[in-house]
C-alpha cells in the first residue's frame, strides 16, 4: 500500500495540473468565443431565434430595474432597448471582469452562462426605444445645436452609435446627465479618453441642452 501512495499523489498532482491548464486556456478564449457565438448568431437567423428566447426570458428579471422591453421606467437607470448587440455585449464583459463597478449588475451578469448574455443582448437590441417627449424647445435646439458641433462624430447625425460607441438617442434624461458629469468632472471607473476632452469645457446649462435633445432623439 505504502508504495502505491507516490503514484496516487503523482496522478492527481498531474490532474490538478491539467484543470488548471484547461481552466486557463478557457479563460483565455472566453473573450474570442462569446464574441464568435455573437457573430455567429447574427449569421445564423435560427440560432440568433433560439437566443433571442432565452434572452427574452433572462430580461425578466432585469426588468426590475431596465424595465419591460429594456425602456427604465427610472430616469436614472438606462435603456437597454435598442443598444448595439457588440456593444450591449462589451458591457456585460466590463461587469463581469470589473472594468465597470456595480456590485448587483456583477454579480447578476457573473451568474448567467455565455448563451444567456448573448440572447439578452439579441432581445434587448431589437427592441424600440421610447424616446421623450420635448419638454422645452427652445432647451431641445440648443442641445441640438451643440450635438451636431461634437456629438455626431462619434454617436452619428441620429445618435445611434456603433459596435463600439454607445447609441445615445432616447436614453434616459438622469443617467444622460449623471455620465455627462462624471465624464466633466473628473476620475470615475468609467474613464473615455475620447468623452472627457469632448465635455471639459461643457457648462451645466449646456448639459441640460444636451439631455433634452438626445432623450428625445428617435
Amino acid at each position: 500500500m505504502a508504495r502505491r501512495i507516490p503514484a496516487m499523489l503523482a496522478l492527481a498532482l498531474f490532474a490538478g495540473l491539467a484543470w488548471q491548464t484547461a481552466a486557463m486556456a478557457q479563460a483565455g478564449r472566453s473573450k474570442v468565443d462569446i464574441d464568435t457565438r455573437l457573430q455567429q448568431a447574427m449569421a445564423d437567423p435560427k440560432l440568433a431565434d433560439e437566443l433571442y428566447k432565452v434572452g427574452r426570458k433572462v430580461s425578466a428579471v432585469c426588468a426590475n430595474c431596465h424595465g419591460d422591453g429594456g425602456n427604465s421606467t427610472k430616469p436614472s437607470v438606462p435603456n437597454l432597448a435598442g443598444q448595439n448587440p457588440a456593444y450591449l455585449l462589451e458591457q456585460v464583459r466590463q461587469f463581469a471582469d470589473g472594468r465597470r463597478r456595480y456590485e448587483f449588475m456583477e454579480g447578476m451578469i457573473r451568474a448567467m452562462n455565455s448563451d444567456e448574455k448573448i440572447g439578452m443582448v439579441l432581445f434587448y437590441a431589437a427592441q424600440p426605444v421610447t424616446p421623450k417627449p420635448v419638454a422645452d424647445a427652445a432647451l431641445q435646439a440648443k442641445g441640438q445645436e451643440i450635438f451636431g458641433k461634437n456629438c455626431f462624430r462619434c454617436h452619428g447625425d441620429m445618435g445611434r452609435g456603433n459596435d463600439q460607441i454607445a447609441r445615445i438617442a432616447g436614453q434616459q434624461t438622469d443617467y444622460l446627465r449623471s455620465t455627462l458629469k462624471r465624464y466633466r468632472d473628473g476620475p470615475n471607473t468609467r474613464a473615455n479618453s475620447i468623452m472627457t476632452p469632448n465635455t471639459k469645457l461643457l457648462t451645466d446649462a449646456d448639459i441640460e441642452s444636451l439631455v433634452a435633445y438626445v432623450s428625445s432623439m428617435q
